[in-house]
């Protein structure tokens, strides 16, 4: 009897642990469903800003009026609100390093659209470009740490304050200001110039965005959050950086052609947002 006590300590069967399988499961499902509705959004985002490109060719072609006039141009912004509108909802499901760099499906949707549509030439280096694209955001969706916490109030209030990123804020609004120098004063007319003052904004409204639609998530689940000020601040951040990044996406677009505008925009935002979502909520 003593013998059999003393196998059965050492020799039993291990027990499967079920608890935090559908923690899991649950899980997947939502960035499943972040995904995917990230990859529409991107989508529509794409058509959206070839609608844009193409209301600037025809305002340069004709010379009628200013391209903000256009009902065509104002289509592709209502388009682009909506595309906008489905990447905010997928950060409420999934973390901003696997959502950021899914903007590759609007970077290979927008070549295809302004080569067939807008008839724009599509070089070897765009095809080697997209490759390249579609290579990074598989390795950043693969292997980036992609852990995510409930955003409250008091989370983002807390980072908010923090050093890390205040001296962030400050090095971005720093950044941005020169820029904003060389391009405005000095007219350096470069697309780099212009998609880095969009890359910058866009850092903003990936951290602004995330905040929202966490609280809002949160304050679905029963947790209200939208009490809180800090709540309207980040509305008041988010819709700023969104109407300013239009601004310049759209002169970049007047000036550039789609297939180079789209691909750099990319690389520019991936970085900012996963920097902007490492620096606020790590």
């Amino acid at each position: 009897m003593a013998n059999s006590t003393i196998e059965s300590l050492f020799y039993q069967k291990p027990v499967k642990n079920t608890t935090q399988t559908p923690d899991v499961d649950r899980l997947y499902k939502a960035y499943l469903v972040g995904i995917i509705i990230a990859m529409c959004g991107n989508f529509l985002i794409s058509i959206s800003l070839n609608i844009q490109k193409y209301s600037h060719v025809r305002q340069s072609q004709t010379g009628s009026k200013p391209y903000y006039t256009s009902v065509l141009w104002w289509c592709g912004i209502l388009l682009m609100g909506v595309g906008e509108l489905g990447n905010f909802a997928a950060y409420g499901f999934a973390p901003a390093s696997l959502i950021a760099p899914l903007g590759c499906v609007s970077v290979i949707a927008s070549a295809v659209i302004s080569v067939v549509f807008l008839k724009e030439t599509l070089r070897a280096s765009d095809v080697l470009g997209g490759g390249l694209a579609v290579t990074g955001t598989y390795l950043l969706v693969t292997f980036a740490p992609h852990t995510s916490q409930h955003i409250t109030a008091h989370v983002v209030q807390r980072y908010a304050v923090s050093w890390q990123f205040l001296t962030y804020l400050c090095i971005e609004i720093i950044v941005f200001c020169v820029l904003l120098y060389l391009y405005k004063r000095r007219n350096l007319k470069h697309i780099v110039v212009v998609l880095m003052l969009v890359a910058l904004l866009a850092s903003l409204t990936v951290i602004s965005v995330k905040a929202v639609s966490g609280m809002i998530t949160e304050s679905v689940k029963g947790s209200l959050q939208l009490t809180y000020p800090i709540f309207y601040v980040m509305v008041v951040v988010m819709v700023a950086s969104c109407g300013f990044q239009i601004k310049f996406l759209n002169q970049a677009m007047k000036m550039f052609d789609a297939t180079t505008v789209v691909p750099i925009n990319f690389v520019f935002f991936t970085a900012s947002a996963i920097v902007a979502g490492h620096k606020r909520y790590h």
